[in-house]
């Protein structure tokens, strides 16, 4: 059977409980009819993200790309064509991640530190100064990653506003076709004008060190590369910590006990962004691996050429490895697996950036307000449209 994944991802969880119980790996349908094989099991996916048999480039092994059945407007096409290391192999990877991995050394990341706590306090400020209601993804989740990923970037104060809602776009996976194409015209086009901005005035960040990898002419970057990576860099760097803050705030306020844990000290910040990621992965779906070879899941097998879809969502609440309480919130819980960041040589390389945010921002935000609580039950918080990107469309609060 093929089971029609929801394209809006209302229910991302319950969707998961149920590819979970039709076993490890299940035939799904993405939008535009295309399929690929959603893997679940945290175990199971686990192994194949480190598997040498499973690759990330279209082009070399997904039978459908080879086909020409993946037309230029397809809601995920840019997930699937971009050129940057988030989908090359091998050598290439190699290449491409060694050009960003010293932006993101645990030295580099922590030197950012007083940067990051000078950005949640001007935040925290604003909100002080505001009424006593907050929506606090658009106020504090949303502008806190977004300010810092565009400070080590080197993106100017005027490019962030057009270039966070180009991104969103991408996330959005009930896009029309004809959206799909503007929105990825719009945003190479402005990463284009950034690019020439940057070459006339370079500056100490990674933008201006990609640009120089570029012009040296070596081989190390080409044109499309360079810019590829701008939309890894961008979008990689601030929608997960979006999410993570957004659900991190969201599980502690449902749950007052586990908070109370954190405040009395028996459980820590990182307690808190692990067990979160755990349980509301803030990518619930990745696209998309491709079977170099035929490959077993168990009673299953993945055909060579076909599409794999990771379920990070699904993966951090199997009961197979967590048991029967995958689904409860619980810092306590001493085993908090995930694969929220990824696994194997696609490991995400800004997570520790991104937990280096949340256990700066996460503490000063409960400490500004030990009051804080949501505004409506948390029944009534709206999910992003996307199955992919898993948070809130708001998150409103009581400041006091």
């Amino acid at each position: 059977m093929t089971y029609l994944l929801d394209p809006t991802g209302r229910d991302l969880q319950g969707e998961a409980a149920r590819l979970r119980e039709l076993g490890p790996a299940t035939r799904v349908e993405l939008p535009g009819g295309l399929t690929a094989w959603s893997v679940t099991g945290i175990d199971v996916l686990r192994r194949l993200l480190s598997d040498p048999r499973i690759s990330k480039d279209a082009r070399r092994h997904w039978s459908a790309w080879a086909a020409g059945e993946v037309p230029e407007d397809w809601p995920l096409h840019l997930w699937v064509s971009v050129r940057n290391m988030f989908n090359a192999s091998g050598d290439d990877h190699r290449r491409l991640r060694s050009l960003v991995s010293k932006a993101f050394t645990p030295r580099r990341v922590e030197s950012l530190r007083p940067e990051v706590e000078r950005i949640a306090t001007g935040l925290l400020d604003s909100l002080d100064a505001g009424g006593d209601t907050a929506d606090l993804r658009e106020a504090y989740a949303n502008p806190l990653p977004i300010e810092v990923i565009c400070l080590l970037l080197g993106i100017p104060d005027d490019t962030r506003p057009e270039l966070r809602a180009l991104v969103d776009a991408v996330f959005d996976t009930t896009s029309a076709p004809e959206s799909v194409v503007a929105n990825q015209e719009r945003l190479y086009r402005t990463l284009g004008e950034l690019v020439e901005a940057k070459r006339a005035t370079p500056g100490d960040d990674l933008i201006s060190g990609l640009i120089a990898a570029h012009d040296e002419g070596d081989g190390s970057l080409t044109a499309t590369e360079l810019a590829d990576t701008l939309v890894l860099l961008i979008s990689a760097g601030y929608e997960t910590t979006v999410n993570l803050l957004d659900h991190a705030v969201a599980a502690l306020l449902a749950h007052p006990d586990q908070l109370r844990l954190v405040r009395t000290g028996e459980r820590g910040w990182g307690d808190v962004v692990d067990e979160t990621l755990r349980w509301q992965a803030p990518v619930a779906n990745l696209p998309l691996r491709y079977a170099v070879e035929d490959v077993e899941v168990g009673d299953v097998v993945i055909r060579r050429g076909e599409a794999i879809l990771a379920a990070f969502a699904g993966a951090g609440r199997d009961p197979l490895h967590h048991g029967s309480t995958a689904d409860e919130y619980d810092l306590t819980r001493p085993d908090k697996a995930h694969l929220a960041f990824g696994h194997g040589v696609h490991y995400c390389l800004g997570a520790p950036l991104a937990r280096l945010e949340a256990e700066v921002a996460l503490p000063a935000l409960f400490a500004r307000f030990p009051d804080l609580a949501l505004a409506v039950p948390v029944e009534d918080l709206r999910p992003v449209r996307s199955f992919i990107s898993n948070g809130h469309l708001e998150l409103p609060v009581r400041l006091r």
